[in-house]
């Protein structure tokens, strides 16, 4: 009788025994484990420090513990397998997953269900943003992660207008201060004030010490990283040019007796003189007319670009000019100066560029702005003075 009493006793006391050796083995298992010196814990640990999103419900922030854990050691390892950061988009309304798998068929990451898992751990999947960013495969996922949360690896996008002076260009970096441009150093850049390599650029070997970049800041949309700083900008702006200047024009330029830069020069006229795009061949075509017969330019925008900034307008194009600014003594001021400006007045387009590579093939040496109603910024062109006096005679 007392027996079976007892067997109660010693099955309840066994219990206990089992549950606390099990309780001593898992905390022993988890020291174990928890002071181990290597990497791989030691990422464990900063997974449990900030213990992932609050969101997660007890079921999902074990089994997401658990596949971290075990793959720790490839989050602190680069997630691709490239070598060079490249431009990458997120549209609006794309999905976390969607993104993943993006990321791994760019190249960018190697596992997109690790990115998924780490991202839904850390509360990060719903927070991915739309834009443009620019990601190096050698950033880890928990960086390129939070990197497409917090804009960190957001692309700049910085455009400049066809037709802009280096200053201008410059103001603009002032007013927006994009990545790590800084406008002062762009500026010493350019006006060669500040030490910067040119030799990758063949097209500027014969540039001389004191000439400025002007005319070869390709006015274009550039897409750069978030640390870009000056010479990044300038870099890509010159590789825009000799990119977009093809064999095919530098020959024609040749055929036209001119340098590369000589039709630089003209190609910055043109942009400024030109309101209509379709205009330009023609124009071109009237200033090397005039150069083969040896006449002056006598353009406006090169008398603008001497007379300089106006401080009351805020403007380097000055206009209506004066007959004193067609005064001003300068190298630049084509009414008083036969040949071409000392250099670009500007930074032309592709369109100006290809004007004077290919002009129309014209009689013309004048041309005056048509003040018709229907004008819309077209010129009256003439072959003779008389012509042109008799087109100016209707603006009057």
């Amino acid at each position: 009788m007392s027996n079976e009493k007892n067997q109660p006793r010693r099955s309840t006391c066994l219990l206990r025994l089992g549950l606390i050796a099990t309780f001593l083995g898992c905390l022993v298992l988890t020291g174990l484990l928890y002071f181990r010196p290597d990497r791989e814990l030691a990422e464990l640990r900063r997974i449990v420090l900030e213990e992932g999103s609050p969101s997660l419900n007890p079921v999902e922030r074990v089994m997401l513990y658990n596949y971290l854990t075990e793959r720790a050691d490839a989050l602190s390892r680069p997630a691709g397998s490239g070598q060079t950061a490249q431009a990458f988009i997120i549209t609006p309304g794309e999905t976390a997953d969607t993104i993943a798998r993006n990321l791994q068929r760019d190249g960018i990451i190697r596992d997109s269900e690790l990115f998924i898992n780490y991202a839904r751990f850390y509360g990060l999947d719903g927070r991915l943003v739309a834009g443009e960013f620019y990601i190096s495969p050698q950033l880890t996922i928990p960086d390129i992660a939070h990197g497409l949360t917090d804009g960190r690896l957001r692309q700049v996008s910085i455009r400049f207008l066809a037709g802009s002076r280096w200053e201008e260009m410059a103001a603009a970096l002032a007013r927006t201060t994009p990545a790590q441009i800084d406008a002062a150093e762009f500026g010493a850049i350019v006006t060669r004030q500040q030490r910067f390599d040119l030799s990758r650029y063949t097209f500027l070997a014969g540039l001389s010490a004191d000439a400025t970049l002007e005319g070869f800041l390709f006015p274009d949309t550039y897409i750069l990283p978030p640390d870009a700083d000056a010479a990044d900008l300038v870099h890509a702006m010159l590789q825009n040019f000799d990119r977009q200047v093809t064999p095919a024009m530098r020959q024609a330029y040749g055929g036209h007796g001119l340098t590369l830069r000589e039709a630089v020069i003209i190609a910055s006229v043109v942009q400024r003189e030109a309101v209509v795009d379709e205009e330009r061949p023609l124009i071109a075509s009237v200033f090397l007319n005039r150069i083969v017969e040896g006449m002056y330019m006598q353009a406006d925008p090169t008398v603008q670009y001497a007379v300089g900034l106006q401080p009351e307008t805020n403007s380097w194009w000055k206009s209506p000019l004066s007959l004193e600014d067609l005064r001003v003594d300068s190298p630049y001021n084509t009414y008083l100066y036969g040949g071409l400006p000392p250099g670009p007045i500007a930074n032309p387009s592709l369109g100006a560029l290809e004007a004077v590579a290919f002009p129309t093939d014209s009689p013309f040496l004048f041309f005056v702005a048509d003040c018709g109603p229907d004008a819309n910024g077209r010129h009256l062109f003439g072959i003779t003075y008389d012509e042109h006096l008799a087109n100016v005679a209707r603006c009057r």
